[in-house]
């Protein structure tokens, strides 16, 4: 449902029509609530009259309730996803890091291998 709060009294914030033809929309009160207005066909007025009456505001209530449930569990939903990404990028971080430490390492022994080789090629020359 379309949020009512910037709406004036009188303003139809929100329109829909069922299968059967009947048509729904909500209009704001001056106390700042939702009325809902059902309007249908009715045989015994003349074509294009129509008759509005107000329908179950229960109804609407257990829409915005619904809606407001939903929204929650989509929220706690992308709270977990989002909960599970930082940790799976922690896990890389570190993945990364202990990779580059041994890298670190075996670069460190490699230099001290060509320095030795480097040493003994030089003395077996003189």
């Amino acid at each position: 449902m379309t949020n009512a709060s910037g709406a004036t009294p009188g303003t139809i914030v929100q329109y829909s029509q069922s299968q059967d033809g009947s048509q729904q929309f909500f209009v704001p009160t001056a106390a700042g609530e939702m009325q809902a207005y059902q309007i249908r066909a009715s045989t015994s007025l003349p074509q294009g009259v129509v008759m509005a009456a107000p329908s179950n505001l229960q109804t609407q209530q257990q829409l915005a309730e619904e809606a407001s449930r939903k929204r929650e569990l989509r929220l706690m939903k992308n709270r977990e996803a989002a909960r599970e990404c930082r940790r799976k990028k922690k896990e890389y971080v570190k993945c990364l890091e202990n990779r580059v430490a041994v890298l670190e390492n075996q670069n460190k022994a490699l230099i001290e291998e060509l320095k030795a080789l480097k040493d003994l090629y030089c003395h077996k020359s003189d």
